[in-house]
């Protein structure tokens, strides 16, 4: 991909759900005000209000054939997605051809970045949304901004959970949505992959379930490596009922899951990456080669 220079156009879409709600307009002016610190051309407020602000059709931003409109409005070498939520797989349905370019978002953007990637076109990042980009720490926002401008990335640091080293290519995305995407046409290869999962308030027995999805369809044993990144509000740290029964060894605690589910695979496995629902939120380049470091908890893009 052509990385970004000064000047260029940055495009929006509403792929998901609507935004509404108190602090909406805000954050996403603030998240196009970051991007235009980069000296990239965002719309302008009156566009970004009359075009997505209090746009809905249920929960989602609009009606299909609208949020779809949105993602192919305008040909910039960036599109970036204002918020998650759900509602994207929708516009997959026929499967459209994906324009190759820079594409940036997460949680329920996930569907979208698997199918840009499983189409064989580069520039999908799992990083933040236009709503959150504003709230991330500085680290991050410069993670992003040297991404799509072709600089160097560091390392990202987590947990070694279980040793080895795997190179290969990289995905990152929210294992509630990318478990919808098994056994469809927009499952990127798993073939060698180094996977990289995150979620938000699914409790710890839902979790168990989708990875034992992915063992019995053999997916996870495909893989060169895994990631974990924050899981956020999964494991019944609210619930005094369900921490009692965890600290009676009467209910798995989120750990406890991730490890049964992956320690088996003979693979690195690498825990605590920031990556996900909690700032911040490292964007990670879909279908660029990786190496995932179970021996130093640590994850690095090697193009």
């Amino acid at each position: 991909m052509r990385p970004l220079q000064p000047g260029d156009r940055v495009h929006l879409a509403a792929a998901s759900s609507a935004l509404l709600g108190e602090g909406a307009a805000e954050r996403l002016k603030a998240g196009c005000a970051v991007l235009e610190r980069w000296g990239l051309q965002v719309p302008s407020p009156a566009e970004l209000e009359e075009r997505w602000l209090g746009r809905h059709w249920g929960y989602l931003a609009g009606r299909d054939q609208e949020r779809l409109a949105d993602l192919h409005a305008e040909a910039a070498p960036l599109l970036a997605c204002v918020r998650g939520g759900w509602g994207a797989a929708r516009l997959l349905e026929p499967v459209p051809t994906l324009t190759e370019r820079w594409l940036l978002g997460f949680s329920d953007v996930t569907s979208l970045l698997w199918a840009q990637c499983a189409q064989g076109r580069s520039g999908a990042v799992h990083g933040p949304l236009l709503t959150t980009l504003a709230s991330e720490p500085a680290w991050s926002q410069e993670r992003l901004r040297c991404l799509l401008f072709g600089e160097p990335l560091p390392p990202l640091a987590g947990d070694g959970w279980c040793r080895g080293v795997a190179t290969g290519p990289l995905l990152a995305g929210n294992l509630t949505v990318a478990t919808h995407l098994l056994g469809t046409a927009l499952l990127p290869s798993l073939a060698g992959a180094i996977l990289v999962l995150e979620d938000v308030g699914e409790a710890p027995y839902r979790i168990e379930r989708m990875l034992t999805h992915w063992r019995l369809c053999g997916a996870l044993q495909q893989l060169g490596g895994i990631g974990f990144g924050s899981f956020s509000g999964c494991n019944d740290d609210d619930d005094p009922e369900a921490a009692a029964e965890q600290a009676a060894g009467r209910r798995f605690s989120l750990e406890q899951v991730l490890h049964e589910r992956t320690a088996d695979l003979g693979i690195p496995v690498v825990a605590g990456l920031p990556v996900g629902h909690e700032p911040g939120n490292a964007a990670l380049p879909l279908g660029r080669q990786a190496r995932l470091d179970g021996n130093a908890g640590r994850l690095e893009l090697l193009d």
